[in-house]
């Protein structure tokens, strides 16, 4: 440990507990975790720690805004255990993560912007188009034209996809049409032609289905794209705000690696 706190003072768990707002059992769970160095004793047992604990103990608490419970916890034992460089590493799997959320937030803005900009498919009222069984020209029932929806031939080919596509998407649960009652085709409306356009546009940004799915999610809680903007707006602020807790948990890790020498 470092020379200059080592020996400074003595404190009790209720002094380590009371100055970060914590229980003592919560400083012991700690110790015990590995995330504090191990506690010395006095001759009758009882657990005494030092500013450098304390210090350890202000690193961890600010680590986790930014990295979580898990990864904090983890980087403060590899420092404990004198792993300095896996500590680090750690570290830069967080930060490349946040990079990543960044990029998924930006790909989702461009593709609600590209969907704002381009007009959704129209109703069309061809026959649906796909398997076997799904051949063939038949009339599409009058409920269907009339509510704007649209079946899986022609929205694959608005979206200049196969249809097979549409029904891999639907296998994954990101699109989820009705059937027909009378044909058993797939029936699209407005909210799975938007979910499909935005799988769309996300796909082309190289984004894999199951992160797609997560988002799709999104999507529908919030009930369409224009609410979803506030969540947008929301998670840039929760992202910066990370982003700032890592700068400062950043600055707690170094007093603490700077102590303990």
């Amino acid at each position: 440990m470092g020379k200059n706190l080592q020996n400074e003072g003595r404190l009790r768990p209720i002094d380590l507990a009371r100055g970060h707002g914590l229980s003592t059992q919560a400083v012991r769970n700690y110790e015990e975790d590995g995330i504090l160095p191990a506690a010395d004793r006095t001759p009758h047992g009882y657990r005494t720690y030092t500013p450098l604990h304390a210090l350890a103990l202000r690193a961890f608490l600010a680590l986790m805004p930014g990295h979580g419970h898990q990864v904090a916890a983890s980087i403060l034992r590899s420092v404990n255990q004198g792993e300095a460089d896996e500590a680090f590493r750690l570290i830069d799997e967080s930060h490349a993560q946040l990079l990543e959320d960044r990029r998924t937030l930006q790909a989702v803005e461009s593709a609600i912007r590209d969907l704002t900009r381009d007009p959704a498919p129209e109703a069309d009222t061809a026959s649906e188009t796909g398997t076997a069984s799904e051949t063939g020209t038949v009339s599409v029932p009058d409920a269907a034209s009339e509510t704007g929806s649209t079946f899986i031939g022609p929205l694959a080919e608005k979206l200049g996809i196969r249809p097979a596509t549409l029904r891999k998407w639907e296998n994954a649960g990101l699109v989820r049409p009705r059937r027909d009652q009378l044909t058993g085709y797939r029936v699209y409306d407005a909210a799975d032609v938007r979910d499909a356009r935005l799988v769309h546009q996300l796909r082309r940004g190289g984004y894999l289905l199951e992160q797609i799915a997560p988002l799709i999610d999104q999507v529908r809680a919030a009930g369409g794209l224009e609410p979803l903007e506030g969540a947008l707006r929301d998670w840039q602020r929760r992202l910066s705000a990370r982003a700032r807790a890592m700068l400062t948990g950043a600055a707690e890790l170094e007093a603490y690696l700077r102590e303990r020498g």
